[in-house]
């Protein structure tokens, strides 16, 4: 049997530790629980088709992760995991100038050719906008993606980790060290405890870093800090099924259970160490645009901020594959704010390289060297 180490435990390290214990692969997963990781904050859209992002790479890697959830959510379902945070609930893009709405609209029918997963595409009233999510402020023009989802990524990460462990997958809570012998990995240090590996697979995210520079490798990778507010709606009507909102400005709201309304997210990228703090133009940022895009948030009360740290390579693009020059050692990275669209179908990937079985992408599109030095 093959034992693979996973090192750190976000939405990436999770789907890879889940994906190789389908495989049949004896698991270690790793993980330090540090404040701030991405995972642990973020609550995602699933609806890559609307990007007016012209790189090619990217579209492909975020329209493979949008359709690969149903199949993956499905047979988490089936397994008993339930509350994965996942739903198609659709979305609605929303802009105040018709036109760019409409060049949208053409954009999304176009890639709907090869990606019918978006489903429909119907332009709706301001009146119909707020039939669909009652708090939108008036007067925006709006496009509704029936094929759209959201996830909140803790509740996903969870059920990937249940479902690896009941597969057989130990999950440890401690600092990895990484001991070699020369270029290749020859075990994984953990307190006291040492593990040996046929695979060593790093997914840690805006710490790869302090992981990979004993060894003289050096990750191109910044972080990017998120803080992201939830709101309690004090109305009757159930939040549930209500869609995802795609405003023109950067932030984004999302609904869930509960009554928990989400408004994401800073892009804090000028941050020095891993401050986890809430700040004051953090908050202004959120509430401004948020309160701007739907005013009926307005009358809602606060529950909690959540603080994370996406890791950015200078192209935007992720990195996975081997290190060069190592042996045992796979680094995945740099997925940003795409993490949780493109994190559970590159946690296959990794799965199937680390099993030396032929992967589903170009690899080179996203080669480790590109981001790597030594």
């Amino acid at each position: 049997m093959k034992k693979v180490i996973v090192i750190g435990a976000g939405i990436l390290g999770a789907s890879a530790a889940y994906q190789l214990s389908k495989l049949g692969a004896d698991v270690i997963i790793i993980d330090r629980k540090d404040a701030g990781q991405a995972t642990d904050a973020a609550a995602g859209i699933i609806c890559p088709w609307l990007s007016q992002r012209r790189n090619k790479a990217w579209y492909r890697l975020a329209k493979a992760g949008a359709s690969f959830y149903p199949s993956l959510i499905q047979e988490l379902e089936d397994a008993g995991n339930v509350g994965t945070g996942y739903a198609k609930v659709g979305a609605i893009c929303i802009h105040d100038d018709l036109n760019k709405l409409l060049a949208i609209k053409e954009r999304a029918e176009l890639r709907r050719e090869d990606a019918p997963e978006i489903g429909e595409l119907t332009l709706l009233t301001d009146r119909e906008a707020k039939e669909k999510f009652p708090l939108l402020s008036e007067g925006y023009h709006a496009l509704h993606v029936s094929g759209a989802a959201r996830v909140d990524g803790r509740q996903l990460r969870e059920a990937l980790l249940r479902a690896a462990q009941l597969n057989g997958a130990q999950m440890m809570e401690g600092n990895a060290i990484l001991e070699h012998d020369h270029h290749e990995i020859s075990c994984v240090r953990v307190g006291q405890q040492t593990f040996w590996a046929d695979e060593v697979i790093v997914c840690a995210g805006a710490w790869s870093n302090e992981l990979l520079h004993p060894l003289g490798i050096m990750v191109n990778v910044r972080y990017q800090k998120a803080q992201i507010m939830h709101l309690h709606f004090t109305g009757q009507d159930d939040t549930e099924q209500w869609p995802v909102v795609m405003p023109p400005t950067d932030q984004y709201l999302l609904a869930f259970a509960d009554q928990n309304i989400v408004i994401g997210a800073t892009h804090e990228n000028d941050v020095v160490g891993y401050d986890t703090s809430i700040t004051a133009g953090g908050m202004q940022e959120l509430l401004n645009k948020g309160l701007q895009t739907a005013a009926g948030l307005a009358d809602c009360s606060l529950n909690e901020i959540r603080v994370g740290f996406r890791p950015f390579t200078a192209d935007f693009l992720p990195v996975l594959g081997r290190v060069p020059g190592w042996n045992k050692l796979i680094v995945a990275n740099g997925l940003g704010s795409s993490g949780l669209t493109m994190g559970p179908f590159l946690g296959e990937q990794l799965a199937k390289l680390a099993m030396n079985q032929q992967v589903d992408i170009h690899l080179e599109d996203y080669a480790v060297e590109k981001a790597i030095s030594e």
